[in-house]
């Protein structure tokens, strides 16, 4: 039967090899799964040699890294930086913005990285290499480790030299939430290590205050020409205004070095005004004067003069109408008792009309006084808005030329608050210039270090075993990914992508003999694994004729090809095995037969087929030698007379298996495969192919062969025990190495 079906083979044939094989469902799902724990631990243990010579040559290198590094000393000293400078003269000084309290932490935080990196600016190298005269100083280029040529280098190289080296040797750091920070030199020499950090901390401090004084300076020299503009311009305006004022007959009544008031401006800045305005207050007064005069005359001139207010309130009055009223009750008593004409009652009488005339005259003396009293206020107030007419008049006059004398003097108030402000300014600066507390303080000076900072040996093994560890895992990772040789069952899947047919444990050649003989041994376990696999590899179950192979020779396939004809000859199916392999032929010396005749006689019409079959008595299995060796293999495999021959063995047996030669390097067993059901592959466990694997399979499944999966021989769990697989734990793994015929 010509197979039509190309590789890959059927889901059916996956899953009923994945069956018989045991786990390989199980390994897809952990495949896809990614990397687990295990797996990184096997495979650091699989390379744990190679991990250890890594990382003991970086540590050997670190160790002689550290006895070769010239010892190094830092010395450090520690300031503290205020964002808020103490207040000499008990106020702040806004020309200095570093010495103002700031008030959110974000400018705290602003203020103190500017700090730290005017620490490291290079203006403080430069003022601590002047202050310690550093420049073309062969000490410090030696403890610096630069080795200079004074007599043949440029000055500026050098100075740039020197600058740099105090840069590349110097550090700072301020730990968060924190204003302390540490300024460390590291030198060769540990003295100078320390006087260069002292230094540098003066320095700063000294360029702070520098810094300060000489934006004091400026300010000073900026405010005093300020000062003399605004003097001149002062000048300048107060003239014209008392130059104006004197032409148009203005005079000032408010003090002339205190603003105007925006309200009261004109009236309050000329006699006139002044006068009108005390003459309007006055004739306000006159007004209300006669409206209340006038009121109590009306009141006394309409209705009963008794009942006026005025007259109530007198108290003569008063008196006389109380005494009144005692003899009008005095006289109705009288009357009460007597006649009108009883001595008594005509006293009375008397009585009582003189006290009513006294109260006429004194009313009337009252009605005559407010009177005047309202005759007086009128005039006075007539004569008040006469003069207040007057001098509106004036005043109106004069409002048109307050328009230009206001102008002028708010231009004078200007310039004099002007000049005030500059020359208060200019006071303070001048109090206190050269007076300026620093907001920088040294905590700790640097004393001269008497151990070495560096190299430290347990820091240089840390890094040595750092970089080892890193090294190691970026060689394994090439390694292991560039690794194309197949070590344990999942490779099978995982890099060739084919179905795992079965694995063959690893045995001695001298024990393989006796395991095949045995049923019961591992080795016949494995070929019967084997078997099963292939009963279920297609839906139509074992394949009528199958071609085993490998990549490169001594791979096992002579034996595979073996022990699965008599494994399946066991079923009590016809198999017949056919050595195809006609450059170097094994089956008869495994079969300890003959080769004078085989399948190279047939080929060549020197022998029929029932001439070449042998059959075994044991296990009921027939097979067929290669015979000669013939001069042209591939010709002879190649021929239409094999085709009629593999066809012929098909229908005579049930299933023909054929022991080809390689795949690499020869045409035979591509061709073989294309003829044959299935082919089963085999590979050899931990032998490196460098892609030879791979290309086999594309040439099988170049001439569209059906590959049914590949068995894995020679297996050690002993060795697969330091890789992830399922497979590593069996006992009847733990054999040693064998080497196959081929």
């Amino acid at each position: 039967m010509q197979p039509t079906q190309n590789y890959p083979v059927t889901e059916y044939q996956a899953a009923m090899a994945s069956l018989h094989v045991g786990r390989g469902a199980e390994n897809n799902a952990e495949d896809k799964q990614g990397t687990d724990l295990r797996k990184l631990f096997v495979i650091v243990l699989g390379y744990a040699k190679f991990i250890g010579l890594i990382i003991t040559l970086s540590l050997v290198a670190a160790l002689i890294v550290t006895m070769v590094t010239t010892p190094r000393y830092t010395a450090s000293t520690s300031v503290q930086i205020n964002n808020q400078t103490a207040q000499v003269l008990g106020k702040g000084n806004d020309t200095d913005q570093e010495g103002t309290e700031l008030q959110s932490t974000a400018d705290t935080e602003r203020f103190l990285q500017t700090q730290m990196d005017i620490i490291d600016s290079r203006a403080i190298a430069i003022r601590v290499a002047q202050r310690l005269k550093l420049v073309g100083d062969p000490a410090f280029y030696k403890a610096v480790g630069k080795r200079e040529d004074l007599t043949t280098t440029s000055k500026a190289k050098i100075y740039d030299d020197t600058i740099k080296a105090l840069l590349d040797h110097k550090a700072a750091i301020m730990p968060r939430n924190s204003r302390l920070a540490t300024i460390t030199f590291s030198a060769t020499d540990p003295v100078l290590a320390a006087k260069i950090a002292n230094a540098w901390a003066d320095e700063f401090i000294q360029a702070n205050l520098q810094r300060r004084f000489d934006s004091s300076a400026y300010a000073r020299e900026f405010v005093s020409g300020q000062l003399v503009e605004a003097r001149a311009k002062l000048e300048t305006s107060e003239r014209d205004l008392n130059d104006y004022a004197r032409a148009a007959g203005l005079i000032k009544t408010r003090d002339g070095a205190q603003p105007a008031d925006n309200n009261n401006n004109m009236a309050a800045s000329s006699v006139t005004s002044a006068s009108l305005l005390q003459l309007n207050l006055s004739s306000n007064v006159a007004t209300q004067q006669r409206i209340a005069a006038q009121q109590r005359w009306d009141a006394l001139s309409h209705g009963n003069v008794l009942n006026s207010p005025e007259v109530l309130a007198n108290t003569t009055v008063g008196a006389l109408l109380s005494q009144r009223a005692t003899v009008q009750g005095e006289l109705q008593s009288e009357r009460a008792r007597h006649l009108e004409d009883f001595p008594t009652v005509m006293k009375l009488r008397a009585q009582d009309a003189a006290i009513g005339k006294q109260i006429d005259q004194i009313a009337s003396s009252i009605r005559s006084s407010v009177k005047q009293q309202y005759d007086a206020a009128v005039v006075a107030d007539d004569q008040l808005k006469q003069q207040v007419n007057q001098l509106k008049g004036s005043s109106l006059a004069e409002q048109d030329k307050m328009v230009r004398y206001n102008l002028l003097s708010r231009d004078a108030d200007t310039n004099r608050t002007l000049y005030d402000s500059l020359l208060q300014r200019y006071k303070e600066l001048t109090a206190s210039a050269g007076i300026s507390a620093s907001n920088i303080a040294i905590i700790d000076r640097a004393e001269v270090p008497i151990k070495p900072s560096a190299p430290i040996l347990s820091q240089y093994l840390a890094i040595g075993l750092a970089i080892g560890v890193l090294l190691a895992a970026i060689a394994v990772t090439l390694r292991h990914q560039l690794d194309d040789a197949v070590h344990i069952p999942e490779d099978i899947t995982k890099k060739l992508d084919i179905p795992l047919l079965g694995v063959i444990p690893s045995l001695p050649q001298e024990d393989l003999i006796t395991a095949l003989k045995d049923p019961k041994s591992l080795v016949s376990e494995g070929y019967s694994s084997l078997r099963s696999a292939l009963l279920f590899s297609t839906p139509n179950g074992l394949p009528k004729s199958i071609v085993v192979t490998s990549s490169q020779p001594a791979e096992g396939k002579s034996t595979t090809a073996l022990a699965l004809a008599q494994s399946i000859a066991k079923l009590g199916r016809t198999t017949v095995l056919v050595d195809v392999d006609l450059r170097r032929p094994s089956q008869h010396a495994m079969l300890n037969v003959a080769n004078t005749k085989g399948v190279s006689s047939v080929l060549t019409h020197q022998a029929e087929i029932d001439d070449v079959i042998g059959h075994s008595d044991k296990d009921g299995l027939s097979y067929i030698t290669s015979g000669p060796i013939p001069p042209a293999p591939s010709d002879l495999l190649s021929s239409d007379r094999m085709t009629h021959f593999l066809r012929e063995l098909e229908q005579r047996f049930d299933v023909v298996v054929l022991d080809c030669p390689p795949v690499m390097g020869f045409a035979d067993a591509p061709h073989l495969s294309n003829l044959a059901s299935g082919t089963v592959f085999v590979i050899q466990a931990d032998r490196g192919r460098r892609g030879s694997l791979r290309s086999s399979i594309t040439r099988l499944r170049g001439v569209r062969a059906t590959i049914l999966g590949g068995v894995l021989t020679m297996f050690d769990a002993t060795k697969a025990a330091n890789r992830y697989t399922d497979y590593y734990g069996y006992d009847y793994y733990r054999y040693s190495y064998y080497s196959d015929e081929k």
